[in-house]
C-alpha cells in the first residue's frame, strides 16, 4: 500500500468507538439524522392513524403516508445541501 492510503486508514482507526464514529458523522452531515428521524415519525404517525382512517381506503392511506415520508426526507436533504453550500461558499472557513 502507498503511504497516502495508510494515513487515511489511520485517521479512521483512531476513532474506534462506534459512538464516536456516529457522532462524527452527525456533525459532518446534520440533516441526514433529521431526515431519518422525520421519516420514522411520519411512519409511526401513519401506523397510528391506520386504525382511525375512517372510510378512507387502505391503499390511499398508504400512498399519502409514503408521499409524506418521502417529502420529509427530500426536504431534509435539500436543507442539508443548502446548509453545506452556505457554509462552504458564503461563510468560507479560514484556511
Amino acid at each position: 500500500m502507498s503511504s497516502g492510503q495508510d494515513s487515511v486508514y489511520s485517521e479512521y482507526e483512531t476513532d474506534t468507538s462506534q459512538t464516536s464514529k456516529l457522532l462524527r458523522k452527525f456533525k459532518e452531515t446534520p440533516f441526514v439524522p433529521i431526515g431519518m428521524a422525520g421519516f420514522a415519525v411520519v411512519v409511526g404517525y401513519g401506523l397510528y392513524r391506520l386504525k382511525h382512517r375512517g372510510d378512507m381506503k387502505m391503499s390511499l392511506h398508504l400512498i399519502h403516508m409514503r408521499v409524506a415520508a418521502q417529502g420529509f426526507v427530500v426536504g431534509a436533504i435539500t436543507c442539508g445541501v443548502l446548509y453545506s453550500m452556505f457554509r462552504e461558499y458564503v461563510v468560507k472557513p479560514k484556511e
